[in-house]
């Protein structure tokens, strides 16, 4: 992502952080550049429109729509997709940011807690209506850590 630490890895510890705020400021950004490609195909779209058939209605000409025409239409749609796509991510960001916050509160508040002791939040709405408020999760990639426990389990503890 840009130069945030969502998803920071390779930690010593065994840790990566997700901060469901930088998910929605990257989600935000997806969705800036998928509008700007957007706006990008259909200026194209016009452009393409207002040329018209520069090539003529003669044999070359002729030769040259058959394989232009529909390579033209492939490309432009092609182009449409891919926006719709890139802010496809933007929403999909956001709904994982908002169920990563969710997740958090709710495996806090089973353990007793209303956050991960000691983890960084930002109180104040996640930008996303119904969303829970805004935490740090911090998942352990060791295996059968519990998150936000020690950074290990014992050797003789059944996981």
């Amino acid at each position: 992502m840009a130069g945030g630490s969502t998803g920071a890895s390779g930690r010593a510890d065994g840790e990566f952080v997700l901060k469901p705020w930088e998910l929605h400021g990257e989600g935000r950004e997806f969705e800036k550049i998928g509008g700007e490609l957007t706006k990008a195909v259909a200026a194209l779209e016009q452009g393409l429109a207002a040329l018209g058939a520069p090539w003529g209605a003669d044999r070359p000409g002729s030769g040259f729509a058959a394989v232009y025409g529909p390579a033209r239409g492939e490309l432009v749609g092609g182009l449409r997709g891919l926006a719709g796509r890139v802010a496809g991510i933007g929403a999909g960001l956001h709904a994982m940011a908002a169920r990563t916050a969710d997740a958090e509160s709710s495996a806090a508040s089973g353990f007793g807690a209303s956050a991960a002791p000691g983890a960084p939040g930002v109180s104040g709405a996640t930008g996303v209506p119904g969303a829970s408020p805004v935490t740090t999760a911090v998942y352990s990639t060791v295996p059968g850590a519990t998150p936000g426990a020690a950074p290990t389990v014992p050797k003789d503890m059944p996981v």
